[in-house]
């Protein structure tokens, strides 16, 4: 069936400017990290990225190796730009994707040097169909490579017109003002930060957003909602589906403690009292912040993406419910990225 946008798409859409520059993103942005590969239905992937558009979602983030297996999910972003965006609409996108993690076997297919990076981006934009990506992102700080190197890559992409912005993903504060300093030797700006941030990992908070402040940068939080742990399906304990229960995924056993619970629980009795589900204030909780330009989320179905973006209906929080979440949003150990961020 041929595809056809809500014409009122953006009659009550909203956005908000990336740092200090002149490009803006909607307030959630929809990521492609493990619902997008070949081992998800691809007409519900499709179903889920048009019900997105037509409520106003412009950001669809990627990276070369999401999946399962890795590329898929470009691959399959790809097939959907083709039968469903093509032409003048595929202008109303920000298009995002990053490299640095394993790719492709071999000392090339993984890390942050220039090779790395150049066969990377075309390899994405082969996959997508797509002449160039809005933004494109240094995936992960590699401390063995001269950042020089990574930044001077990066401009060179720009400058090739394979994107147009750049990006960095889980450095620390230190290591961003090294690469914002880079890139403005290169002519141009850092864009924007990816960081994890969640109620039940608020790292950023200690550095991060005064940084990127202060440099003009803009932020979007990956898992916001905790890799699913900050929606209802933890309340009652062990869930019948879900991450949880995926051999050999990120979602690790531990993170179901009964602390973590506990504090799940707690949290989403505030939510109700809001009138709302907890993965509804869990986004627009990490949207509180200014600094913050937009949430990252994940989808299984169209459902799950009506109810997080359901959330932009009540953005605002009480100074009594702040307070209040706070004595359960606590550290919970479920930042994998913790390592990289502290490089």
């Amino acid at each position: 069936m041929t595809y056809t946008p809500d014409p009122d798409r953006y009659k009550h859409a909203t956005f908000r400017r990336c740092g200090r520059s002149a490009l803006v993103l909607p307030p959630i942005s929809l990521g492609t990290w493990q619902n997008f590969g070949d081992t998800s239905p691809f007409e519900t992937a499709r179903a889920i990225v048009r019900r997105a558009f037509d409520r106003g979602v412009t950001h669809f983030d990627l990276a070369n190796m999401y999946g399962p297996p890795p590329g898929s999910a470009e691959d399959n972003i790809g097939r959907i730009l083709r039968k469903d965006f093509p032409g003048m609409l595929r202008s109303e996108l920000i298009l995002s994707s990053k490299a640095g993690y394993e790719m492709w076997p071999g000392p090339y297919g993984i890390g942050a040097s220039r090779k790395h990076l150049m066969a990377s981006i075309d390899q994405t934009l082969w996959r997508l169909g797509t002449d160039h990506v809005d933004i494109f992102y240094a995936h992960r700080p590699w401390p063995d490579v001269p950042m020089e190197e990574t930044m001077a890559a990066l401009a060179q992409i720009v400058r090739q017109g394979k994107a147009l912005y750049v990006g960095v993903s889980s450095y620390s504060p230190e290591r961003t003002r090294q690469a914002h300093a880079l890139l403005q030797q290169e002519g141009l700006p850092l864009l924007i930060h990816q960081p994890s941030y969640s109620m039940l990992n608020r790292h950023i908070e200690a550095g991060l957003l005064d940084t990127l402040e202060e440099l003009g940068a803009g932020c979007i939080g990956f898992s916001a909602l905790a890799q699913g742990l900050l929606t209802d399906r933890y309340i009652g304990g062990k869930p019948l589906h879900g991450r949880a229960l995926e051999q050999g995924g990120t979602f690790n056993a531990s993170f179901l403690s009964e602390d973590n619970l506990r504090n799940i629980r707690s949290l989403a009795a505030i939510a109700k009292q809001r009138g709302q589900t907890l993965a509804q204030m869990a986004i627009a909780w990490v949207l509180r912040d200014p600094r913050v330009t937009s949430a990252l989320i994940g989808a299984r179905t169209v459902e799950q993406l009506d109810d997080s973006l359901d959330a932009l209906e009540n953005l605002s929080f009480t100074a009594g419910e702040l307070h209040e979440i706070d004595q359960y949003a606590q550290e919970a150990g479920i930042d994998l990225w913790r390592n990289l961020s502290s490089l």
